[in-house]
């Protein structure tokens, strides 16, 4: 009879438990950093997204206030602005005194004078703005500041400064953005915005 420890069948079966055993273990360890990994990358493409849904919200500010602009409606009634307007109640306004030389920072939002929000509050018509970070809702109404900086170089036109602020789906997702507009003689209003 052959002793059990001789038997070289019965000391493999030993090593082959250990390295399965080592392998499971291995295998776990990678399995957990992937799945936190796909955490990190989820919440990293959430904050892209609401990025985005801030920047496309600040342009269709801006763009709204370009329209207005060439649409011709009060943009000669030019003051030193100190309050907030609704631009879907179908209030304007074009400001003497320039955003960047009326607040500290541009980008610290919301925008105000002496304790009061300025600015025109500007809703798109399909963008659900509520303060609740419910799902497709914006958390602020998008605004915009239209700053007059005077005749064009050439002569031809009339510049203007416009700063607008978008809100994703919460206060900690904002985008600024800012243009300068040339209004020339011959622009006309083609349409809606």
């Amino acid at each position: 009879m052959i002793p059990a420890a001789s038997n070289p069948s019965l000391a493999q079966r030993g090593f082959v438990m250990v390295t399965s055993l080592l392998l499971l273990v291995v295998v776990t360890i990678i399995a957990i950093s992937m799945f936190r990994s796909f955490g990190i990358q989820e919440k990293i493409t959430g904050n892209m997204r609401e990025k985005h849904r801030a920047l496309h919200a600040a342009e269709s500010a801006q763009q709204y206030a370009e329209w207005w602009l060439t649409s011709g409606e009060n943009i000669n009634q030019v003051f030193n602005c100190n309050a907030l307007q609704n631009a879907n109640l179908n209030q304007g306004q074009v400001c003497l005194n320039s955003l960047p030389t009326v607040v500290a920072d541009v980008t610290a939002v919301p925008w105000q004078i002496a304790g009061a929000d300025v600015g025109v509050d500007y809703t798109p018509p399909t963008m659900n703005v509520t303060a609740t970070s419910a799902v497709g809702t914006y958390f602020q109404t998008p605004r915009f500041y239209i700053s007059l900086l005077g005749a064009s170089a050439s002569g031809q036109g009339t510049v203007y400064q416009i700063d607008a602020v978008g809100y994703g789906g919460t206060a900690n997702a904002v985008a600024v953005v800012e243009s300068t507009y040339l209004v020339a003689a011959g622009v006309r209003d083609l349409g809606a915005p």
